[in-house]
């Protein structure tokens, strides 16, 4: 029997979410409770749900919704954020996933969506969809007795008359989206969270079938009383065999605007009572993090990996949105197999702005547009990729040029999963 690609309806439902659950790895085959389809069912755009279905059974699995992401300078873009994408074990390698992806992205082209965004479960999946890694994320793990802080020393916060102030999820909910905002605004990489994301982050109507644990949440006022940090952090409880806390404490999740805020939060949360061991969560891998600490290596990095993946749909729009620090002119052959963004493109920049268009002068560079999506937020080196094969450069210099147009003093970071 032929298979069925088709947009999910209300009734295909129940099943797509058990196709997902088996797709995962999280459930046996049978369909979820029905409390947790109406749940669901409730905040879901049935329009941008896919499945594949064979015999009337849901074998694969694909879902999009609207995004904005920060690009370098600030100014944000629509993205078409890509997510619960699946194939049956029963039914891989039949070019099932390739025909979603190709339907959603066209529709995303159609929509004025100028990239798409996803997180990559495996890493060599997304790469022929024209997909390229733009953000790395990585986490440390902090041994607290060797990190050299005085636990009786003043919070930093307190010497510029700073405070630290333990809040509840209400105050999150109400202080968290402005202060996001004022991340997204200058930390590209960020990507929108809406009211929904405060909500369940916090604990809000939290349904029987899933489990929830309070964390603590802290921010960090600055003299003035304005709120420029927000941390999240959960605590085990582990005592030694001779009764010393072994206890660790596990960031969910920390956003700061000033250095003010991140190095009294960091303090502040490698000085609790009873903590011998901090986890960052996931942070930029430049963050500052491990040289707050009078012993750096008391932060060893325990994961390091490929995070937000961005592939471009309106070559011009996408590299016009974004800013650069350098005057220069390159003329980029962007290779696409889809045809939806491919071509050749003139692209001029300065500090002022900058100009995409159309040409057809000689290329000074040819790259496919999964490369461009990994230099898009100024991550990747073109220098490293010509050394890796996956950048031609026609004219000499061309990619040192390019390297110095698109690269940023502070890698890209994208704090969600999604």
């Amino acid at each position: 029997m032929s298979l069925d690609r088709r947009t999910v309806s209300e009734a295909d439902f129940p099943d797509w979410l058990r196709a997902v659950g088996t797709g995962f790895l999280r459930s046996a085959s049978a369909p979820p409770p029905e409390e947790e389809v109406a749940v669901r069912l409730a905040h879901t755009d049935l329009s941008r749900l896919q499945g594949v279905f064979d015999a009337g059974r849901c074998v694969a699995t694909f879902r999009s919704f609207a995004q904005e992401l920060t690009v370098v300078g600030g100014a944000k873009v629509q993205a078409d954020a890509v997510t619960a994408v699946t194939v049956s074990p029963t039914h891989r390698r039949r070019g099932l996933l390739s025909r979603m992806m190709a339907t959603d992205l066209a529709a995303a082209k159609e929509r004025g969506d100028v990239v798409a965004s996803l997180i990559a479960a495996e890493y060599p999946i997304y790469g022929r969809y024209g997909f390229g890694p733009a953000t790395w994320t990585a986490e440390w793990e902090i041994d607290v007795p060797r990190a050299g802080l005085d636990p009786r020393a003043p919070v930093p916060s307190e010497a510029d008359g700073g405070r630290i102030e333990l809040v509840d999820g209400a105050d999150v909910r109400k202080l968290g989206p402005e202060l996001h905002g004022r991340l997204a605004a200058r930390q590209h990489g960020v990507v929108s969270r809406d009211e929904r994301w405060w909500q369940r982050s916090t604990g809000v109507d939290v349904p029987s079938f899933e489990s929830w644990t309070e964390p603590f949440y802290a921010v960090y006022r600055s003299a003035d009383g304005e709120t420029d940090g927000l941390i999240a952090y959960r605590a085990d409880d582990h005592w030694g065999d001779g009764k010393q806390p072994l206890n660790k404490a596990t960031v969910a999740g920390m956003l700061a605007v000033t250095p003010a805020a991140e190095r009294a939060l960091w303090h502040f949360v490698c000085s609790i009572d009873w903590i011998t061991t901090v986890r960052s969560g996931y942070r930029a891998p430049d963050d500052v993090l491990p040289l707050l600490l009078p012993d750096p290596r008391a932060a060893r990095i325990v994961t390091q990996a490929d995070w937000l993946w961005l592939r471009l749909l309106d070559i011009p729009r996408a590299l016009e949105a974004r800013t650069y620090a350098t005057e220069a002119a390159l003329v980029v052959d962007v290779r696409d197999a889809t045809g939806l963004a491919g071509g050749r493109f003139l692209l001029d920049v300065s500090p002022s702005g900058a100009s995409c268009v159309p040409t057809t002068r000689d290329a000074d560079l040819t790259l496919d547009v999964a490369e461009l999506g990994a230099l898009y937020l100024g991550d990747e080196s073109p220098v490293r990729l010509a050394a890796l094969g996956r950048l031609d450069e026609h004219r000499a210099g061309a990619a040192a040029t390019a390297d110095a147009v698109f690269r940023t003093p502070r890698r890209p970071w994208c704090p969600d999963v999604f």
